[in-house]
């Protein structure tokens, strides 16, 4: 292996965590990797002084480019649009040690960096997950220091009224997602509501391409009824497993070899708030190559 691919393979899980955090998708942040790639190979290595932070910067430029577009796509996307999720057990996409860095890839707040312009989300990326100074995200992004604490406040403004910061037990954790699956697959209405917060909330993204709730399912009851008029629904040669994805609890559903969806719960004080579903077989390729399903 040459030196200029060595130094760009040293860098590529890093970028990668990168890419995810700013697209959502593993898909467009694998892209963005690869035309990083592609950039380094054709540069003047004379003129980077620190492959690490030269790649960090060709990649999130690469990222704000097609965030623009990515949102105009998700405008008319069918149903509730999530990220794509990825098994987080191995470090995919960094150390998942600490509640913050585990909330970091979690789909909640994925989806609440939505909210955000593709400046302000770069910013809070590289400053929340990566410990970026203001003075490297400035270098990063072409702006002053000034600037990058400007937006930085403005995002974390967006942000922070809906953020959940409760440190879980993972062990606990862990408990109540199989009480979660034991009862919504045998249709356990009762059982079910014992484990689900009054406000707790389900979303599912099949992206028309599949069978799924089309608007959010809110409250306790209707989440319940929900879900275990879903889940207990027997499939042949269906098989489920407890796994860490975007570290959080989640289950992998599989048929048959072939990976069929994606279940995550946001645990806060021993009881599920948010059920994230994916079932959109074009948001699955990932996670399937990552199960060894693909």
């Amino acid at each position: 292996m040459s030196d200029l691919v060595a130094d760009f393979e040293a860098q590529r899980s890093r970028l990668f965590a990168l890419a995810y955090r700013l697209l959502g998708s593993a898909a467009e942040a694998e892209d963005a990797v690869q035309d990083a790639f592609l950039r380094w190979n054709g540069a003047d290595r004379d003129a980077v002084v620190t492959p690490a932070a030269w790649l960090a910067k060709v990649v999130t430029n690469l990222c704000l480019n097609r965030l623009t577009a990515a949102r105009a796509r998700r405008e008319s996307y069918v149903g509730p649009w999530l990220p794509e999720p990825v098994l987080t057990e191995r470090a995919a996409l960094g150390p998942m040690e600490s509640a913050e860095q585990r909330e970091s890839v979690s789909l909640a707040l994925l989806v609440l960096l939505e909210r955000l312009t593709p400046a302000e989300r770069a910013v809070f990326v590289l400053r929340e997950a990566f410990g970026y100074s203001h003075r490297e995200i400035a270098d990063v992004l072409d702006v002053t220091e000034a600037n990058s604490a400007q937006v930085y406040r403005r995002a974390r403004a967006h942000l922070d009224g809906a953020r959940r910061r409760v440190p879980v037990d993972r062990e606990r954790a862990e408990v109540i997602a199989h009480r979660f699956l034991a009862a919504a697959a045998t249709g356990d209405l009762a059982g079910l509501e014992s484990v689900l917060a009054a406000d707790v909330v389900s979303w599912a993204d099949g992206g028309g391409k599949v069978s799924a709730a089309r608007r959010p399912v809110r409250g306790v009851e209707q989440v319940a009824r929900y879900l275990t008029g879903w889940m207990s629904r027997p499939v042949p040669g269906l098989e489920v497993s407890l796994r860490e994805v975007n570290g959080e609890i989640g289950f992998v559903a599989v048929v048959d070899g072939r990976l069929w969806g994606v279940v995550v719960l946001e645990v806060v004080d021993d009881l599920i708030t948010t059920v994230h579903a994916v079932a959109n077989p074009d948001k699955l390729h990932h996670l399937a190559a990552q199960l060894g399903t693909a």
